[in-house]
C-alpha cells in the first residue's frame, strides 16, 4: 500500500504521515493498554477489515512504532506491542481523548460500537493527580462482562485490563449505567444511591473515589 505524505518538513506533518491514516491512532489506543493478539485487535476494532488491519500493522512495524512479541506463559502466543516511540504517543492520545470528551462525544449513535474496556485509557485521561496525593489504593471496575482496575499510588495511576488481585474497593454496574455516568447524565454516587451501581470495600478508598477522576464538561462546537 502506497504511503501518503504531506510533503512538508514540519514535525506535525511528519507525525501525521506516520499516524494520520484512518484506524492508525485507534490501533495505538488499543496497544497503549498492553500487548494485543491479532484477534484481540479485530474484536476491538469492528469495521476494520482484515486486509486493512494487516496493512496498518505492517506500516506501524515498518515505521518502528509497533513490534511483534510472544506473550509470556501460559499464553505463549504471538502479539503486537508498542515500541518506545509508540509508547510516547500516549500523552497525545490522552489529550485527544480529553478534547473529545469536552467537544466531540454527545449522544451515542445507534451504529456505534462500545467497549467498557476503553475506559482504561479514559481513567488515565481524567485522573486528578492532586486529589490522589497520599492515597494508595486499588479500584476494580466491573462493567457488564468486562473487568479493569486502577492502581493509585500517591498521585500516580496505573490502569489495566483484567481483575485486580487484592482490590481495596470494587464498583460494578451495567454497560448502560456506565455510559450514563461517563456521559454525565448521573454521577457515580447517584447510581450507587439508586442501586443502579454497587460499591464495596474500604470506606476511605470509596470516599476518595469521586475526586480522583474529573470528566470535562461537555461543550458545543457551534459558534452560536
Amino acid at each position: 500500500m502506497e504511503q501518503r505524505t504531506y510533503n512538508q518538513y514540519c514535525a506535525t506533518a511528519r507525525t501525521l504521515d506516520l499516524v494520520g491514516d484512518r484506524w492508525t491512532l485507534l490501533l495505538i489506543r488499543e496497544l497503549l493498554t498492553g500487548p494485543k493478539r491479532y484477534g484481540d485487535l479485530q474484536t476491538s476494532l469492528r469495521g476494520l477489515g482484515t486486509g486493512l488491519l494487516a496493512a496498518r500493522l505492517k506500516h506501524l512495524e515498518r515505521e518502528g512504532l509497533v513490534h511483534k512479541i510472544t506473550l509470556p506463559p501460559p499464553a505463549r502466543t504471538p502479539a503486537y506491542a508498542l515500541t518506545e516511540a509508540g509508547q510516547e504517543l500516549g500523552p497525545a492520545v490522552l489529550s485527544l481523548a480529553r478534547w473529545g470528551m469536552k467537544w466531540a462525544m454527545g449522544e451515542r449513535r445507534e451504529t456505534e460500537t462500545f467497549h467498557p474496556g476503553w475506559a482504561v485509557l479514559g481513567l488515565r485521561a481524567c485522573f486528578e493527580a492532586k486529589a490522589a496525593a497520599g492515597l494508595r489504593a486499588v479500584y476494580e471496575f466491573r462493567v457488564g462482562d468486562e473487568v479493569f482496575h486502577a492502581r493509585i499510588d500517591d498521585g500516580t495511576i496505573e490502569a489495566l485490563h483484567g481483575p485486580a488481585q487484592h482490590p481495596d474497593a470494587s464498583i460494578a454496574m451495567s454497560e448502560d449505567v456506565f455510559i450514563g455516568v461517563t456521559g454525565q447524565k448521573q454521577t457515580l454516587a447517584e447510581a450507587i444511591a439508586t442501586g443502579a451501581a454497587t460499591a464495596s470495600g474500604d470506606t476511605e478508598a470509596l470516599r476518595r473515589l469521586n475526586g480522583l477522576f474529573r470528566l470535562p464538561s461537555p461543550r458545543s462546537r457551534s459558534v452560536d
